[in-house]
């Protein structure tokens, strides 16, 4: 990626704050940066990243592929701003109660905007935009837990530790969702046609532990799994954890 367009979308993220920057190619500005931006994330939302092209955000606003060059330098640029953008849909409310209560409200935070945007969890970035809106939201994750006890480096590996938990989570969530959606059966039918041949495959004597357990969890989910369910079981396991690490 070249120096300019680096600039440039930086500036573009910060275009509320900076003012939105003039392209330099192509015919002269019918829409504004915002409305791209909002094109996009419909056209995301509703075909995913894998999917995604400038061609569909610009047949979406009625404008020629290489008009949309004014706006943004490209794809990825623009997923970037995308990004920012469904980041600040929420809001960030003031912290309250007790650090573990905080630090829950910030996972359900990000494993709700993942159900709302599944295509989040298609986006490939090791060295994110740095936006208003993903900035302000780091700053209100930092202070769940500011004063806790936790180092500098502790507190962002905690943030870290959290998103990227509900993030494997949310995914699986998704996916499940999906399949139900795509297969057009729930899990109940699904096993109901695969158990005779599994049941011959796989004689509970010759998996004793797994079939005690499997049938335990299937008749508590009445499903092959529960997302929600494994979601907070996992996330208090780690707030066990850095309570314990607190104590310390």
């Amino acid at each position: 990626m070249r120096d300019q367009d680096v600039d440039r979308t930086l500036t573009l993220l910060w275009r509320r704050t900076l003012g939105t920057p003039q392209g330099s190619r192509g015919p002269r500005q019918r829409v504004s940066v915002d409305e791209v931006v909002r094109a996009a994330v419909a056209v995301a939302d509703e075909e995913g990243l894998p999917a995604f092209s400038m061609r569909k955000v610009a047949d979406r606003l009625g404008l020629k592929l290489m008009s949309i060059y004014t706006y943004v330098p490209g794809r990825d640029e623009l997923i970037g701003l995308m990004v920012d953008e469904v980041t600040g849909e929420q809001e960030l409310p003031p912290h309250t109660g007790t650090m573990r209560e905080r630090l829950t409200g910030v996972a359900r935070q990000l494993w709700d905007e993942y159900h709302r945007h599944p295509w989040l969890l298609q986006v490939e970035s090791s060295r994110p935009w740095i936006g208003p809106n993903c900035s302000d939201r780091y700053e209100w994750q930092l202070a769940a837990i500011e004063g806790a006890g936790f180092t500098d480096v502790e507190m962002d590996l905690v943030v870290t530790l959290i998103s990227g938990f509900t993030a494997g989570a949310a995914r699986a969530s998704i996916t499940a969702r999906r399949t139900v959606e795509e297969s057009g059966m729930s899990d109940a039918q699904w096993w109901e046609i695969n158990a005779p041949v599994l049941e011959r495959v796989m004689p509970a004597e010759a998996y004793p532990i797994s079939d005690r357990v499997g049938t335990a969890a299937s008749l508590e989910y009445k499903a092959v799994s529960d997302p929600d369910r494994s979601f907070r079981f996992g996330l208090d396991r780690i707030l066990d954890g850095l309570e314990r690490l607190l104590d310390r």
